[in-house]
């Protein structure tokens, strides 16, 4: 028989009558997060990625938010259960013991800090549009470096902060676009959107092709789960928020794609280097989209990063309570495991000098295939984890019906992230793989801490301020 979410996970060394942690994000901030986390830059060039495939990537991203959706209802299930900081890692560690849970906890934070990294590069070439006539390598450098500390700082401040920068960013990055996706219809050109299927690559062909690009618009569907410990009531709100996030983020991909598909001719489409930009000066004349794209792009990663970087925190806060992590990652104050941030953002700075002043883009390049292949990581381990508790405990506590259904979901978000790992590419996976492994020593060493000192104390409550709870 599992604990009762009430219960913490075996192993934390935490007291059970210890204080009940303040929870900040109510469900519209928990929603936000999810958003935020899966809306980043990438949106803004996707339509003009995936226009060479034809109108069949619409399908693609169809299906794909079909894989998603059940990833997220999996995710909410598994919150129940155990609505603990740390989400994936948690997932897995509880089901399969220390290691699985030291590899999920060890993948989603390279995840993190080298995706951080890739979006403060991104931002680079936004600003640029908003403020031409800047460009150099040192300015570049700068911007990028304010892209990452800027979010960090508010991490610092407290998760009453990041909330409500996650609240502001998502609204301001969901309107536009959505009011491009909705005013698009009036200027929707049926011949505008070239073929079904394009080259000679066939419908199944194109289909794959397309799904390939668009396979990682969905990564960041766990962050709810992940926060857990700051989500008030998670039982119940991480699931809505996961669901929710998840659909809207949904509505802004496929509504964007159609409607820039609709507004902007094919063969200009395959090579815009702005789509969205190219989309509105084709509805209403003139060049001033270029500067409105830019700016909604600017304030979409900003929020990223903001959200990525709480996330870069909680997964070793998580593995630290188990001595998995450098129980450094256990510092913690307003919410935030302070360490972990200030961590992240050094590592992620570190990346991005390498990639301006060293100009060893490959070395970045690298690095960012790893990410690609570390997202599926703990989302297979989750899933799985899902798959276990059902077949060894659930079976003959709930109808045959939900059963079923409840296993089919898991069974379905085990296939989306397998899809995710073969998407990825060989290159990817080889990559990842070796990164992955890199970090046996580092659960090699921790064990040989634990074993030398016995079982470790318990950590001590963290500090909580009196930060009025987040809407």
């Amino acid at each position: 028989m599992h604990p009762s979410p009430d219960e913490r996970h075996p192993g934390t060394g935490a007291a059970t009558d210890a204080p009940a942690p303040v929870r900040r994000f109510g469900l519209a901030t928990a929603t936000c997060l999810v958003m935020g986390n899966i809306i980043g830059g990438g949106i803004f060039l996707l339509p003009a990625s995936v226009a060479p495939y034809g109108t069949v990537s619409l399908v693609a991203f169809g299906v794909l938010t079909l894989g998603a959706l059940a990833l997220a209802l999996v995710f909410g299930k598994l919150a129940r259960r155990h609505p603990d900081t740390g989400g994936p890692y948690v997932y897995a560690r509880e089901a399969f013991g220390d290691f699985a849970g030291f590899l999920s906890a060890w993948s989603y934070w390279t995840l993190t800090w080298v995706s951080n990294a890739a979006l403060a590069v991104a931002a680079v070439g936004y600003v640029h549009v908003l403020l031409p006539g800047h460009a150099g390598r040192g300015t570049d450098l700068i911007v990028a470096l304010a892209a990452l500390w800027l979010p960090a700082l508010s991490n610092l401040a407290g998760t009453r902060y990041v909330g409500a920068v996650q609240l502001v960013s998502t609204v301001l990055k969901f309107v536009p676009l959505l009011f491009i996706a909705v005013v698009g219809v009036f200027f929707f050109d049926p011949d505008n959107l070239g073929s079904f299927t394009e080259g000679t690559t066939g419908t199944l062909g194109g289909l794959s092709a397309a799904a390939a690009i668009l396979l990682y618009s969905y990564v960041g569907v766990e962050s709810a789960a992940m926060s857990a410990g700051e989500v008030r009531d998670p039982g119940r709100n991480v699931g809505r928020a996961t669901v929710l996030g998840t659909l809207g983020a949904a509505l802004v991909y496929l509504l964007g794609t159609v409607a820039v598909f609709g507004t902007v001719s094919h063969d200009r489409l395959v090579h815009s280097k702005a789509p969205f930009s190219d989309a509105v000066n084709a509805m209403f004349g003139g060049h001033w989209g270029g500067t409105l794209i830019a700016a909604a792009a600017v304030i979409s990663i900003v929020g990223a990063l903001n959200g990525w970087t709480l996330m870069s925190a909680q997964s070793p806060y998580a593995a630290a309570q188990d001595g998995l992590f450098p129980a450094a990652f256990l510092t913690k104050r307003r919410g935030v495991p302070t360490f972990g941030v200030i961590a992240a953002a050094v590592l992620a700075s570190g990346l991005t000098v390498i990639n301006y002043l060293l100009g060893s883009g490959g070395v970045f390049e690298i690095l960012v295939l790893i990410t690609t292949f570390s997202a599926t990581v703990p989302y297979l381990l989750a899933a799985g984890a899902q798959i276990y508790f059902l077949l060894t405990g659930e079976r003959d506590r709930v109808r045959p019906g939900r059963f079923a259904r409840d296993l089919a979901l898991a069974l379905a978000a085990f296939g989306f992230t397998f899809w995710l790992v073969a998407g990825a590419g060989y290159a990817a996976i080889y990559q990842g793989v070796l990164f992955l492994f890199a970090g046996i020593l580092v659960y090699a060493w921790m064990a040989a801490r634990r074993k030398g000192r016995g079982p470790h104390p318990a950590p001590a409550a963290p500090a909580h301020s009196g930060d009025a709870p987040t809407p």
